[in-house]
């Protein structure tokens, strides 16, 4: 297990799960449960997820995709399109809490891996659905990733500049925000299978996490009407929210609200700007949009990052400089709240991944072990918990059931 606490027992010691998932949504959520001490299973084909085709890959020959989202988990090899596949699944879900997968629903059904079916098996079961876009609908069954999300959800026409192509988000939030809805979804039901006794279906999917994430966009539009216009680092609504070049990089800086824009313009040495009737309000600055970013521009070009950061500080106004990746991952803040985490890698050496994102006071989160080479634990796994022969296991792998 992943997630081990020092003087007391992990949150979710007791919870057994069957991870059926692959590339990031599915395997985020229960990377999540093993962070927090429950006992994770990640079956994959022979083949292997294809998430451990990309990235860069560490001294273990994992890639960091893979050891992105699959911490802390038992990995084992089952071929589900095989008789013999699917009949030592259902002896793991048997005696599982949840199971997690990522099939479209007609793969799924055909598998044999449907709640109908799992539920017959372990009606206490959680059983877990996380798709591209969603279990009903006449697109039920298209494969969805996260770059596709981002276009068919009308998330990528809100990003970028008017009159420019579509830009993709630099990092995969659907699909890592999905893995959260997940995990969140997966302890709704484990509270309600405590009162009812009963196990439950939970279904995800790629598209209802995006839509859900347009938030004031979606509801913009459904109040109003409202498309909006792309700003670039800025929004349509509020201004000054942008980033701005200084002398020698970016900063991001916002006002909002009509106080905040008069420390904005403390801070930057222009307080004849919050004086000026037409950016008073910021429905004014609204509609003065252009002249006055052209203003501010000219001010932050002025001096250097720090400078501005300093004096936006003094003044009470946020602001952030732009970092880059290698400046990020050693800040102080970010390893000051533990987001930088070491873990036995499978080669036996420790590995630097990012921690979980969330901590408890009551039981301290230490990473344990990072993901599992393909396979690893398979033959252990078959004989330790399936009470499986060393001869059944050789006839298994001879056949391509493992």
């Amino acid at each position: 297990m992943s997630g081990q606490g020092e003087g007391a027992a992990a949150p979710l010691s007791d919870l057994r799960v069957i991870d059926l998932s692959r590339v990031l949504a599915g395997p985020y959520s229960a990377q999540l449960l093993a962070d927090m001490g429950a006992d994770v299973l990640k079956i994959e084909s022979p083949g292997g997820d294809e998430n451990r085709m990309w990235g860069a890959r560490w001294k273990d020959g994992i890639t960091s995709n893979f050891h992105s989202v699959n911490r802390g988990k038992r990995g084992i090899t089952l071929n589900l399109k095989s008789e013999q596949g699917r009949a030592l699944l259902a002896r793991f879900v048997a005696d599982a809490d949840v199971v997690i997968h990522s099939f479209l629903p007609a793969t799924g059904a055909r598998l044999g891996i449907d709640y109908e079916t799992m539920k017959a098996i372990n009606p206490k079961l959680i059983f877990v659905s996380v798709s591209g876009y969603g279990e009903q609908g006449e697109l039920a069954n298209r494969p969805g990733y996260d770059l596709m999300m981002q276009a068919f959800s009308g998330i990528m026409s809100t990003t970028g500049h008017e009159g420019g192509p579509p830009i993709r988000s630099g990092v995969s939030f659907i699909d890592m925000s999905t893995g959260i809805i997940a995990y969140s979804g997966i302890l709704t039901a484990l509270r309600q299978r405590e009162r009812t006794g009963q196990g439950s279906w939970v279904r995800v999917s790629l598209l209802e996490t995006a839509i859900s994430l347009l938030g004031y966009h979606g509801v913009a539009w459904m109040h109003a009407g409202v498309i909006p216009r792309k700003e670039g680092s800025g929004v349509w609504h509020l201004v000054p929210y942008q980033a701005f070049m200084c002398s020698d990089g970016y900063v991001l800086a916002g006002a909002t609200n009509d106080i905040a824009w008069r420390r904005f313009c403390k801070a930057l040495g222009c307080e004849d700007y919050a004086a000026d009737p037409r950016f008073a309000t910021n429905e004014g600055r609204l509609e003065h949009r252009d002249l006055l970013v052209s203003l501010l521009e000219a001010k932050f070009a002025e001096a250097t990052v720090e400078h501005w950061v300093g004096r936006f500080e003094e003044n009470g106004v946020a602001v952030a400089p732009l970092h880059t990746l290698d400046q990020i991952m050693t800040h102080p803040q970010v390893l000051a709240n533990d987001m930088v985490v070491e873990a036995e890698a499978a080669n036996g050496e420790m590995t630097q991944l990012i921690g979980t994102p969330f901590k408890m006071t009551s039981w301290p989160y230490h990473a344990g072990v990072a993901a599992p080479a393909l396979s690893a634990d398979t033959e252990r796994v078959l004989s330790g918990e399936l009470g499986l022969s060393e001869d059944e296991i050789a006839a298994l792998r001879r056949d391509g059931v493992i």
